[in-house]
């Protein structure tokens, strides 16, 4: 069964896209806007993602490059915008395909057919990712820090921190800028709340670094965003 985003603020749309999806068995979820689709692909891992560009509060493209930043998901854009420069710009992106609306049924399944034979499986288990004496495991949602005698215990985050670990550590080595961390985290209501996101960046330092003064891991790139290094 192929769990598939359908991302569109059009309640008759996605009803009729559901309908006709739930048929063929697959599984479907629903989000009507930018905020609530980024939420959605990081809790559910679909195996594809249906978007419209004309969401309420972001632009499809921002919701692409936002995925785009820890995911490689295929991603169908179907949108009622059918100029050039709308298409080239979400495929540039990242989107790997577009229809535009008004569409037949049958040729969007036949299109879903195509990207999900080209994309990799997604049942394949979610990665560990080890810094320090740190352990977080991103299948189980469940943090480790190794203790004396070869025991472990558990780092206890709250959602939001486990949610800013998880985009910092699913792009190693990369600049995730403020903005980015503030719209997947906390949603794009949230993009003048710096000091929101520097406040959970210190409570995860102080969890989760050796030296939470001198992070080595956590990195702040001054003026721009952080940087998580293994």
């Amino acid at each position: 069964m192929t769990r598939v985003l359908v991302v569109d603020d059009d309640p008759q749309l996605a009803r009729a896209l559901r309908i006709n999806l739930r048929a063929r068995h697959h599984d479907v979820h629903v989000a009507t806007s930018g905020a609530e689709a980024l939420k959605t692909v990081a809790a559910v891992s679909p195996d594809l993602v249906i978007l419209d560009l004309g969401l309420p509060d972001l632009d499809g493209v921002d919701v692409i490059h936002g995925v785009r930043g820890w995911s490689d998901v295929p991603i169908i854009v179907l949108s009622g915008r059918g100029g050039g420069p709308d298409k080239v710009a979400a495929l540039d992106a990242g989107a790997d395909d577009y229809v535009t609306k008004p569409f037949g049924m049958d040729e969007l399944l036949a299109r879903i057919r195509a990207v999900t034979r080209r994309a990799p499986s997604g049942d394949a288990i979610a990665p560990r990712v080890e810094f320090g004496d740190v352990t977080v495991d991103l299948a189980d949602k469940v943090v480790l820090r190794a203790r004396q005698a070869g025991q472990s215990e558990t780092v206890h985050l709250t959602p939001t921190e486990w949610s800013l670990l998880e985009a910092l550590v699913r792009q190693p080595g990369k600049l995730m800028s403020q903005r980015q961390l503030l719209i997947e985290v906390w949603g794009p209501t949230y993009l003048n709340q710096q000091a929101n996101l520097r406040l959970y960046m210190t409570q995860l330092r102080r969890k989760l670094e050796t030296e939470p003064t001198r992070p080595r891991h956590f990195l702040t790139e001054p003026g721009m965003g952080y940087r998580f290094r293994p």
